[in-house]
């Protein structure tokens, strides 16, 4: 892994669709993790243009393992809520079909982030506040950091809404 490359995990039950499509939150602005650090809203924008300019993309890697890439995430923005993904994982990777097998039973439930700080500062509790970070991975991971920020999350607006929705149907059947 690149030296001074730090991680910041995510977690949460993981939700797979279309066979291998995973998606969620990998990051979730304005929500301390385990550590304390909390990232502010807008943390990956230029992170994110640098890599479209230059025609790349964030990698989808194994447990932060440089050697075991497992998918391609086909969607990275950042919204009201955090750093949402979505991807694929590649069965043609033998590790990957494991990784879907473990997602399926619940085994893995974690997203985190590889990245490098640019810019941070401290809040008044004296925690690291990431301004802006340069972000090079998001793994499947066994124990996230930040429970809040999970694969399969939604926006707060949405489960809102499903809520909602879920309500009023049970009112319709009486």
């Amino acid at each position: 892994m690149e030296s001074g490359l730090e991680l910041k995990f995510a977690g949460g039950k993981p939700v797979m669709t279309e066979g291998s499509v995973i998606e969620g939150y990998a990051s979730r602005f304005g929500v301390p993790d385990q550590g304390g650090d909390i990232v502010a809203k807008g943390a990956f924008g230029a992170s994110l243009a640098r890599l479209a300019a230059r025609g790349d993309k964030v990698r989808m890697l194994w447990q932060h393992d440089p050697t075991k890439p497992i998918g391609v995430w086909d969607e990275i923005r950042e919204d009201a809520t955090g750093l949402w993904v979505k991807g694929r994982l590649l069965h043609d990777v033998a590790l990957a079909r494991e990784a879907a097998t473990l997602i399926e039973a619940g085994a893995i439930d974690g997203l985190s982030i590889g990245y490098r700080t640019i810019r941070a500062e401290k809040d008044q509790k004296a925690r690291r506040l990431l301004c802006e970070v340069e972000l090079w991975e998001v793994s499947l991971v066994t124990f996230p950091m930040l429970p809040e920020a999970k694969l399969g999350a939604k926006a707060d607006h949405e489960m809102e809404f499903a809520a909602a929705l879920i309500a009023a149907t049970e009112a319709l059947r009486g």
